[in-house]
């Protein structure tokens, strides 16, 4: 099952996107590991899936301008940079959680992933 954000919450300051996924869980993504995760046409090739968009080419300043839901399973996101075509699906964002727990769970870190 897919889960639901709670709260999100965008710390310019911090340049951080806090999602709450519920009492016990919350992630905080750095702006930029967000914006250079965009899953949308211009950043991944449709038909080969390959990331076609250059990390390199992202200011590591890029901020979140604004957020919209859309619909009951992602959000859009504005970005300083004028990027604003990817949509961020809940169970997306599960899967790039940042926090310890899921950084377990996948095996990041541990030179498994």
């Amino acid at each position: 099952m897919t889960p639901v954000p709670q709260d999100l919450q965008a710390d310019r300051a911090r340049r951080r996107l806090t999602i709450g996924w519920g009492v016990d869980h919350s992630g905080e993504y750095p702006f930029f590991d967000l914006r250079v995760a965009c899953n949308c046409a211009a950043c991944v090739d449709e038909n080969t899936g390959v990331r076609i968009l250059d990390p390199r080419s992202v200011s590591p300043d890029v901020a979140i301008e604004g957020m919209q839901l859309v619909g009951n399973y992602a959000v859009r996101i504005q970005w300083s940079d004028g990027h604003a075509t990817g949509l961020y699906t809940w169970d997306y964002l599960a899967k790039l959680c940042p926090c310890p727990r899921c950084m377990r769970r996948s095996g990041a870190g541990d030179g498994n992933a």
